[in-house]
């Protein structure tokens, strides 16, 4: 499948795109910490041998420090785009004959045997990129979302618990789930401290991402962030974007919804793609609590965000990503703080993380069942405000609804 050209979302203001630019031009200088080389004591021969696969922006910021890092060495790249893979190939001093391209890059670059896979592509590919990762042997780093449909998202669910019965690692990115304030003021939420659950809000919004006319084949489509857009390639913006708060939501609320009710529209000025722009949702869960979530990604001059807020009987806890985390509460309250880097932070933790299980056999793969449930949510919002009805998680799966990519003129 086609390997990802850029970064899979963009930010809140901390990082919006300007600056992510200026992020991954420095990123090689950002990887200042003490190397897993110098702290085991592991020697050059032995570290990780690692395929990175999606070299655009996010992957080839992530290679960089995967470069840099001291416990891994990258044998082999690969990205849809030949003129991508041979330019960081050559910047991380993997050899010519390594470097691989086309829609079966990936597959070359596993089978070059390689003992772990990073992989930043558009979130279509990921299914068949992880079945043969996973039939390989390989463990396993990937973006979010994990997939774009239902069938997708449960094919990686499948090879992610297969992985763990084989005794191999499995990471999923999310960075706020490494942040010590929402983990401690999670924690503090799931002891009781703003009481007796009994709303969830999750309010996103960005400027959008570019989206020029189609050409003859998607090859445009797979570069500069544009597949965002496209249901079928990236999910559109509520499953790939907003997934990082509806993913905090899911760890407030400890559970996943029983269903979705919602309406979206395209919004205004021209729009290219197929994903609306604009939602309202309302999910249920069991028990007596909701979840609301709103979301435009207009170009309006509005601050970016990616925000989720829960409120109990006793207090309530709010949270945004890159900014202030705290709980005001009658029992006891957080003063919490902010995390303004989350974003390279969150990256780096879990790149070290993933490092670590590996080269410790750690396979208990924590971040795997509340990924496939952040997926699952928001494709399951998506579906229901495309209805502008009721959907319930049983009959989304029921369903079992893909999405198609036209794979037509393009180079295998």
């Amino acid at each position: 499948m086609v390997q990802d050209t850029s970064s899979s979302m963009n930010r809140s203001r901390p990082y919006s795109r300007r600056r992510f630019l200026a992020v991954t031009a420095g990123a090689a200088a950002s990887a200042a910490c003490l190397s897993p080389a110098q702290a085991f004591g592991t020697a050059a021969n032995s570290r990780i041998k690692v395929g990175c696969v999606g070299l655009g922006g996010r992957g080839a910021w992530i290679a960089r420090h995967v470069h840099g890092h001291g416990g891994y060495e990258i044998t082999a790249v690969a990205d849809y785009f030949p003129e991508v893979t041979q330019s960081v190939g050559e910047e991380l001093g993997v050899p010519a004959n390594r470097r691989y391209s086309g829609l079966q890059g990936y597959r070359r670059l596993i089978d070059s045997q390689v003992e772990a896979v990073f992989l930043e592509t558009p979130p279509y590919a990921f299914p068949d990129h992880v079945e043969a990762a996973t039939a390989a042997g390989c463990h396993i780093y990937i973006a979010k979302p994990l997939a774009c449909d239902v069938p997708g998202a449960l094919r990686v669910e499948k090879m992610a618990h297969r992985t763990t019965q084989e005794k191999r690692v499995f990471l999923c990115d999310f960075q706020t789930r490494t942040d010590a304030f929402y983990q401690e003021a999670i924690r503090r939420v799931h002891a009781g401290d703003i009481g007796e659950l009994a709303l969830v809000e999750v309010v996103c919004g960005t400027e959008g991402f570019a989206d020029p006319p189609k050409t003859d084949t998607i090859a445009s489509r797979l570069q500069g962030l544009i597949w965002v857009n496209d249901e079928e390639l990236g999910g559109g913006l509520l499953v790939n974007f907003d997934i990082h708060a509806v993913d905090v939501a899911l760890w407030i609320a400890g559970q996943r919804p029983l269903c979705a009710l919602g309406c979206a529209r395209r919004g205004a000025g021209h729009i290219t793609s197929n994903a609306p722009r604009v939602y309202s949702l309302t999910y249920q869960f069991p028990g007596s609590f909701l979840m609301t979530h709103r979301a435009e990604h207009l170009p309006n001059l509005r601050e970016d965000g990616i925000v989720c807020n829960g409120h109990g009987s006793l207090g309530f806890i709010e949270t945004a990503y890159s900014k202030k985390v705290w709980i005001h509460s009658n029992k006891e309250s957080y003063k919490g703080g902010e995390s303004p880097d989350i974003y390279t932070a969150g990256m780096h933790a879990n790149v070290e993380t993933f490092y670590r299980s590996v080269s410790e056999g750690r396979y208990d793969n924590p971040t795997v069942v509340p990924s496939v449930d952040a997926t699952l949510t928001t494709i399951l919002g998506r579906e229901a405000a495309r209805r502008n009805d009721l959907l319930t998680w049983d009959e989304m799966l029921a369903e079992n609804k893909s999405l198609e990519v036209d794979l037509r003129g393009l180079v295998e």
